[in-house]
């Protein structure tokens, strides 16, 4: 049987980019969250056709990732896509392992980086690829109810205009995770953020963002009075013809680019 070693530490994003270049389905098995996170985020960024990906994981692993709304959104593209398909199971203890049409790879961290080792033997590739189809049949199907980002976009731009939508893709670029460790600035409040910046009505993003399936109008209510406790934004009454006046959204800051201060502010006591 024909293996090697390979070191994945520094080009762990080239391998599995090569290995989406010759597959047409790739099953991973058991990642961590470190390798789950870097698999989704090559795919999200892949320029070519992917291969139809399968990422049978433990409940953990999937529940941390998608507590990130910038992972999550992103995953939900590709689930969205028809490209990508989760499922969990408890029952598998071993390394993460990735399995393709012509080839096996085993990802194992050693010394705080990825080493792996990858086998073509055709026969190997075939029994592992029967082992493995029979747990895939097995697992439970992961349900994920974050957005894709790319409807959250196309709907921010429909909805009110491309500054909007600009200004919310700033801020989520300029963030590693959302939330991040300690961070408060979740997807509810940069939204809210990004109202007041352009003066949209609360009413009005806070419908969006239901319909989209970001948060309930309830969330952005609570969101909206703690921001508005910290200082970060203000509001003024709208007369509407018929009903109570609607809430203006206004940014106190001059503007969103300073997103670590925005940050700094939301978390603040």
């Amino acid at each position: 049987m024909s293996s090697e070693a390979v070191n994945l530490e520094t080009d762990f994003n080239e391998t599995l980019e090569s290995l989406f270049n010759d597959a047409e389905t790739v099953l991973v098995v058991n990642p961590s969250l470190e390798v789950f996170r870097t698999v989704m985020e090559t795919a999200f960024e892949f320029d070519d056709e992917l291969p139809t990906l399968q990422v049978l994981a433990t409940p953990d692993v999937l529940k941390t990732a998608v507590g990130d709304f910038i992972l999550a959104s992103q995953i939900a593209d590709l689930i969205d896509q028809d490209t990508l398909s989760l499922r969990t199971t408890t029952e598998i203890a071993r390394s993460s392992l990735f399995v393709s049409d012509e080839q096996v790879m085993t990802v194992v961290p050693v010394d705080g980086g990825l080493s792996g080792l990858t086998s073509t033997d055709e026969e190997f590739v075939e029994t592992v690829q029967s082992a493995f189809d029979d747990d895939w049949d097995e697992g439970e199907e992961f349900s994920l109810r974050t957005p894709p980002l790319s409807r959250v976009r196309d709907t921010l731009s429909e909805e009110f205009d491309e500054e909007v939508e600009a200004d919310f893709m700033m801020m989520l670029e300029e963030r590693e995770t959302i939330p991040g460790e300690d961070d408060e600035l979740d997807e509810v409040t940069i939204a809210l953020l990004v109202g007041a910046n352009n003066e949209l009505l609360l009413y009005d993003i806070s419908r969006w963002g239901e319909d989209v399936g970001l948060a309930s109008k309830a969330t952005f209510s609570r969101t909206k009075t703690h921001i508005e406790d910290r200082g970060l934004i203000d509001t003024e009454k709208v007369p509407i013809e018929v009903g109570r006046p609607r809430l203006r959204l206004l940014l106190e800051p001059d503007d969103l680019e300073d997103v670590d201060a925005l940050a700094e502010q939301v978390t603040a006591a």
